[in-house]
């Protein structure tokens, strides 16, 4: 009979207290206990094991050390913890391992390593070596607590189709790779931060991410998780933050993965009424479990502390606070009021944010939330959720519907594009043009809208004009700055190509001129969340379909004009009222030739007069080009 071995316990990796905290929902660094460590026990060199499965009657741990044979390694229970360990000495970083629990082979839901999918064993990692160069950006990030007045220009990517080398049979770049090619693109074109799709490792390329199998793994399709920590490292380097997509609402069904873990519900709600997305084919997190919560809480913090990342921007978060979620009547079950509100999600999300931003000062917290649950980004301690910062989707929605319409039908929408400032206050506002706005028959940015080729760009560059304008910070999906063509496909890379065209490069040195304008202007960023930062000039001329508005920063002088004109009509004469007299300079205009436009403007600038106009005593007679946006300043 095969001989099964039961090591002593170790007790400096994994103590009572530990257990305590784990099981309490309050152990905040459990990466650094479960999952496989290398250590040394009574002077012998090897792995210790850790994993949470309360219900199974043995586990194992299987890898190519043992011939993946369950027998060998069989784990220790500590008692009512439902925690299993083991020590298995003389194992070395690189070996593939799997736990067996109920004769089913299970990914470690705490590795931070994988193999590279399909395959998919964990791998034991060391961690701790890599040598950061980002100190000063961490020396100061405590100090980015205030970003709510800083510019925020988002570049949002997904690593595995932003470009690939098509003379190598279409491959990735790898993390180092990226960070000597999209970290400088990045820099150049103005944006603050990179936000990456999930970075977690996932089975399946098609769910872009959002099917997370290793919550503590970078996935291993780009390079190892040093090589990613070298990416961030860059990014700091070259002073561009990093927002990561962080997936805490559902995973995925795979049968290696954290479904029916321990052969039970144990991840997630046994009752498919609380405990699936049908839409997704995913089950949701039971929140209302402390283990559970320890699981997210510290992977939440894991990629802020060992990573070094700037921010977590949560994803489907309305599809966690809300029972009957894309649910019919009898398909969900009421919370203990008789309310459809998630109370145990809404717990979770408090804590989530209450203790990264205690523990990580100057990280953000971003919500993807579509309803209008209140309170989004406001403080837990005045009943808020705690996000630093909400998407915008309501404006994104408005104002990409109304930039499809034909010009000439656009007065009768006129409403889309003020709407906004009614509600623009009531939250910290990020304004995404997300990659959910250039899949599934939405069309890419450029091709929604209307026209001819030069009254599509025209269009796209005045839309992104009024887009820096407006109160909010600012997201962009990769390939929007430059004119896209077709929709974005996870499998290969942007077109580039079109760079070669003038009008893709009018367009994107347009948006890079915006974001660096938006970063030097106090003006377009340093009041986003409060109404002294914004006021309308005009917001009622449906008829011509032009807005204006002024947009200040805290010391009251400092302040910029923008007219945006939605028609390919030029406004010549256009009279709008200003605060003050003196001269205007024309710092941008989307119509200038270098931007692909027709170079109509206002010579670079013009004097205010004396005659009152909109309530001011001053007022600037400018020429408003046709499909424009124009930025001026005193």
């Amino acid at each position: 009979m095969r001989q099964t071995l039961h090591p002593p316990r170790s007790r400096q990796i994994l103590t009572d207290y530990d257990l305590h905290l784990f099981n309490e929902g309050t152990h905040y660094r459990a990466w650094q206990k479960f999952g496989s460590h290398r250590t040394t026990v009574d002077g012998v060199s090897g792995v210790h094991f850790a994993v949470w499965a309360p219900n199974a009657r043995r586990v194992s741990v299987i890898g190519d050390f043992n011939r993946w044979d369950g027998r060998t390694h069989v784990m220790t229970s500590l008692a009512s913890s439902g925690v299993w360990e083991i020590f298995v000495p003389g194992l070395t970083e690189g070996a593939c391992y799997k736990y067996e629990v109920h004769l089913l082979e299970k990914a470690d839901p705490y590795a931070q390593r994988f193999e590279v999918p399909p395959n998919s064993a964990s791998i034991i990692w060391t961690e701790g070596r890599y040598e950061w160069g980002d100190q000063e950006w961490l020396r100061d990030r405590p100090s980015f607590a205030g970003w709510h007045e800083r510019p925020m220009s988002i570049y949002e990517v997904h690593l595995g189709s932003w470009r690939r080398i098509p003379e190598e049979g279409n491959r990735f770049l790898s993390y180092r790779e990226l960070a000597e090619t999209l970290v400088p693109y990045v820099r150049e074109m103005g944006y603050t931060h990179i936000e990456l799709m999930p970075v977690m490792e996932h089975p399946f390329s098609g769910s872009w991410g959002y099917q997370v199998i290793g919550f503590f793994a970078p996935t291993s399709r780009f390079g190892t998780p040093d090589d990613f920590r070298y990416f961030v490292d860059q990014c700091h380097r070259h002073g561009v933050g990093v927002i990561l997509d962080w997936v805490p609402g559902h995973f995925p069904k795979d049968h290696h993965g954290l479904a029916y873990f321990d052969g039970t519900a144990l991840y997630e709600h046994a009752d498919p009424r609380q405990g699936e997305h049908k839409d997704w084919g995913t089950l949701i997190f039971n929140y209302g479990r402390n283990e559970v919560r320890t699981f997210l809480m510290s992977n939440a913090l894991f990629w802020l502390e060992e990573f070094h990342v700037d921010g977590l921007r949560v994803d489907a978060v309305a599809s966690m606070i809300y029972l009957d979620y894309s649910r019919q009547p009898g398909e969900w079950i009421p919370n203990q009021y008789g309310g459809r509100e998630n109370l145990e999600a809404v717990s979770f999300l408090q804590q989530l944010n209450t203790e990264t931003h205690g523990r990580m000062p100057g990280t953000i917290t971003v919500a993807e939330e579509s309803t209008a649950w209140p309170a989004v980004s406001r403080p837990t301690y005045v009943g808020g959720l705690g996000f630093t910062y909400k998407w915008n989707m309501g404006w994104m929605h408005d104002i990409l519907e109304y930039a499809k319409e034909d010009p000439v039908h656009r007065r009768w929408h006129h409403g889309e594009v003020t709407f906004s400032m009614l509600y623009a206050f009531t939250e910290n506002f990020v304004l995404p043009f997300s990659h959910d706005e250039v899949v599934h028959g939405k069309r890419a940015m450029l091709d929604k809208m209307p026209g001819d080729l030069w009254q599509k760009h025209a269009t796209l560059r005045a839309l992104y004009g009024y887009m820096f304008g407006h109160p909010g910070k600012k997201l962009q999906f990769m390939g929007g700055e430059f004119g896209q063509w077709s929709e974005w496909n996870v499998e290969s890379s942007l077109d580039w190509h079109l760079l070669d065209h003038p009008l893709h490069q009018g367009l994107r040195r347009w948006v890079q001129d915006l974001n660096h304008t938006y970063q030097r202007e106090a003006s377009l960023h340093q009041v986003d969340f409060e109404p002294a930062g914004f006021s309308w000039i005009d917001c009622n001329d449906n008829e011509n379909s032009v807005v204006s508005m002024i947009r200040r920063a805290r010391n009251p002088h400092d302040f910029t004009v923008m007219l945006t004109n939605f028609t390919p009509v030029p406004r010549p004469g256009y009279r709008i009222g200003v605060p003050e007299g003196g001269w205007y300079r024309e710092l941008l205009n989307s119509d200038g030739e270098m931007y692909g436009g027709s170079n109509m403007g206002n010579g670079g600038g013009l004097l205010a007069d004396d005659q009152p106009s909109h309530g001011f005593n001053h007022s600037l007679t400018v020429t408003v080009p046709p499909l424009g946006f124009v930025l001026l300043k005193r």
